[in-house]
């Protein structure tokens, strides 16, 4: 089956077309600048010289005609028609607490996506917009969504509740719901495959560390807890997120600093985390050569993450009541070897001896620990589209037997 798989954002979408028989990408891209005249496409076809196009692309629609289009292209495609796109699938950031799986776009579907606008106002919106786009080019394709969201719906309430009255969240669905979920399930269950058993047998943490970074505790295939919150905020410290912090700070600064509720908003999402404490950068290859040159906040900025993750990893071990494998994901965890060693390092007594010349490795996928260790730790590439694409194919395949 060819799947078309969309990941819309506001201002840009990714997509990619992947053959499940083989698992792999026949072509992808992304569109950026949506909304302006100098929008890029950029297309990169399996085995072709990848392309990129500038103009005129006004909104999610005009975006999305591009994208079939340049999967037909006569030079730069890999379809002839686009009734050979079977399928698509496409990444949507909330669920709720309606959806625990990947489903079928239906009327139904699409009035519940837009009552959790309220819960991801900034990225539903552009997620249903790509959606809508899709159905008008290609209306007898279905459609399916798969949610970052569902992967953690099902943790006990001991870990999505908070410590607020229960009529909150009853009556505003204020509760944890975790996110990088597709990301977490891919790289839990290839932990398991590289382990050679089944992940009903282990007690797993992922941790997916990019510009957005996010933990789960994966007891038995299961998400228990996961560290981001209500929204993508709570958690690890990040680029440019603050991560875990007092509540009571946010309405301290704002006193101390006249911030409306907007701009306090803006403050913890926009100019916190590795960003804040470093005044330098949100991206840790910097602030790892900054820190390098002695810059003393860029290594306030580096500690502070790597303490965090390394906290998290005690904790979710308690919760699962033991440890069997650690994965490094994302653009952070696959890359950096300082983040991965300041982390492990110093974790013998946890069952955790770091391979030093294993953790140096450029390899994109493998274990980083010494034979001995009780623990397994591995790093490995992430593949949210693949997850898209295969829970797609699964609910197609259903409709047509």
């Amino acid at each position: 089956m060819k799947v078309l798989v969309l990941n819309c954002g506001s201002s840009s979408i990714k997509y990619q077309l992947i053959d499940t028989e083989n698992k792999e990408a026949l072509a992808k891209g992304m569109i950026e600048r949506i909304g302006m005249s100098s929008a890029i496409l950029t297309h990169i076809p399996a085995g072709k010289e990848k392309i990129r196009i500038v103009g005129e692309i006004l909104d999610h629609t005009i975006a999305i005609e591009y994208v079939v289009a340049v999967l037909m292209s006569k030079n730069h495609g890999i379809i002839k028609d686009k009734s050979e796109i079977d399928a698509v699938g496409h990444r949507v950031v909330h669920g709720g607490e309606t959806f625990s799986g990947s489903v079928l776009i239906t009327k139904d579907v699409m009035r519940a996506l837009k009552d959790n606008i309220e819960l991801a106002p900034l990225h539903n919106p552009p997620n249903i917009r790509g959606i809508e786009a899709a159905i008008k080019h290609l209306p007898k394709t279905p459609q399916c969504g798969v949610f970052d969201t569902s992967f953690h719906v099902k943790m006990p309430p001991r870990a999505y509740l908070y410590g607020i009255p229960y009529k909150l969240y009853k009556r505003y669905k204020i509760r944890r719901y975790g996110f990088h979920g597709t990301s977490h399930r891919f790289v839990s269950k290839r932990a398991a495959e590289l382990m050679g058993k089944p992940i009903q047998e282990l007690k797993i943490i992922t941790a997916h560390l990019g510009n957005g970074a996010s933990m789960a505790a994966i007891d038995k295939g299961q998400s228990i807890d996961t560290s981001m919150g209500f929204t993508p905020l709570e958690g690890l410290l990040m680029g440019t997120r603050s991560g875990d912090l007092d509540p009571s700070i946010v309405t301290y600064i704002m006193g101390k600093e006249g911030l409306s509720i907007s701009e306090a908003n803006t403050l913890l999402n926009k100019h916190s985390g590795l960003v804040g404490i470093s005044g330098e950068s949100s991206d840790m290859r910097e602030i790892e050569q900054a820190m390098n040159d002695g810059d003393k906040k860029s290594k306030y900025a580096f500690d502070v993450f790597t303490y965090r993750i390394k906290k998290y990893i005690g904790a979710y071990t308690a919760a699962m009541g033991g440890l069997d494998v650690v994965v490094f994901t994302g653009g952070i965890g696959e890359n950096s070897v300082p983040v991965r060693k300041a982390i492990c390092e110093n974790m013998e007594f946890f069952g955790i001896e770091l391979d030093d010349k294993a953790n140096s490795s450029v390899a994109g996928e493998c274990e980083i620990t010494t034979k001995n260790s009780k623990v397994k730790v591995f790093k490995i590439p992430t593949n949210e589209e693949l997850v898209i694409a295969m829970d797609t194919d699964k609910i197609v395949s259903k409709l047509k037997s």
